[in-house]
């Protein structure tokens, strides 16, 4: 597949790679990974041009961030962004709190042996910024977001109640850094469109990462979150834009749809795109990577890769050309929804 040149986008006075690394699969998401593997992943993405690199306390208890930050241990920091997350405080030495039920965020197969207790306090936020400081060996964070704040990871009975909690201590916390300039944007980072424009209604926030609610698959947040962050210039990332990996390796057995197997009617669903995509001579991963990247409000696409060589193929699938048609195509057999924004070339 042939790469082009690697576009950006301006957000205030940050500019974003329109592809970023996620890294949370570095953080034995799926499975434990060899060290030296993943650290070369990130390292592979700098090679590639990627300036964006978002991290988390979560991914494998903080063992994601110790691997980016040894991945950008020998790269000049000018020119890089990096975002963590706050939310969750990790304890050394504490029992892990028990599991919910009622609650479908993954866990993690590795990662550190430490307790993760959720904390969206003032104090806690403070904290979480850190500890993560310590655990990438970075002096700064470009961006701090609010993490998990939704019914994803905390359930229907008690989403509210961490939503106020995050307003009225970590959201005042991640506002003064940004007066004081220690941090350059703050924002939040959910599983679910609803939550990001709740939040965006709450706050001022200059970025949101949204997962798995805009891709080919899921447009849920075509018709409220993504206008009002156009509306209130609020700076997208998209993560989750492969739905898990359907849409990076198509139907194939075992594929998996939003962390779990996928579905009959998900599965016939991506057959069918995969399809329209063979006949205008496209892989299923550029269609779906260029079509998160169309929407106007996007200012990266924040993907995972667990080797150097997925970095290659998710930057090649960034710059690939995509013919105009295969986007008319898609709307007219009804696999995409009429007034979602498609690539222009």
């Amino acid at each position: 597949m042939e790469i082009r040149q690697f576009k950006t986008r301006q957000q205030g006075t940050m500019n974003f790679s329109v592809v970023g690394l996620g890294t949370a699969p570095i953080g034995d998401l799926y499975a434990k990974l060899d060290e030296k593997t993943a650290i070369s992943t990130v390292e592979q993405a700098l090679a590639c041009g990627v300036t964006l690199f978002d991290t988390s306390p979560h991914y494998g208890n903080g063992l994601a961030e110790v691997r980016l930050g040894s991945g950008l241990r020998h790269a000049g920091r000018n020119g890089l962004l990096v975002s963590s997350k706050i939310g969750r405080t990790m304890d050394p030495m504490g029992a892990p709190a028990s599991l919910k039920t009622d609650v479908v965020s993954p866990g993690f197969a590795g990662g550190f042996a430490h307790a993760a207790r959720f904390d969206y306090s003032y104090d806690g936020a403070m904290r979480s910024i850190e500890q993560s400081l310590l655990r990438t060996g970075l002096d700064r964070l470009d961006m701090v977001l609010i993490h998990d704040c939704d019914v994803w990871t905390h359930g229907p009975a008690d989403v509210d109640q961490r939503f106020k909690e995050a307003m009225s201590g970590a959201y005042v916390a991640l506002d003064e850094l940004r007066a004081q300039g220690v941090v350059g944007a703050i924002g939040v980072g959910l599983n679910e469109a609803d939550r990001c424009a709740k939040f965006a209604r709450a706050g001022d926030f200059d970025v949101m990462m949204m997962a798995g609610n805009y891709s080919l698959l899921v447009q849920t947040g075509l018709d409220d979150f993504l206008p009002l962050a156009l509306e209130k210039k609020i700076g997208v990332m998209l993560a989750g834009v492969y739905n898990s990996g359907i849409l990076a390796v198509g139907a194939l057995p075992g594929a998996r749809f939003n962390y779990a197997p996928a579905p009959p009617n998900i599965m016939d669903r991506v057959r069918r795109i995969e399809a329209v995509c063979a006949a205008h001579s496209t892989t299923l991963r550029a269609a779906a990577l260029q079509f998160a990247m169309a929407h106007p409000a996007v200012v990266s696409v924040v993907l995972g890769a667990v080797k150097p060589s997925e970095v290659v193929d998710n930057v090649a699938a960034a710059t690939a050309r995509v013919p105009a048609a295969l986007w008319t195509d898609l709307k007219s057999a009804g696999l995409l929804k009429p007034a979602a924004p498609t690539p222009t070339n």
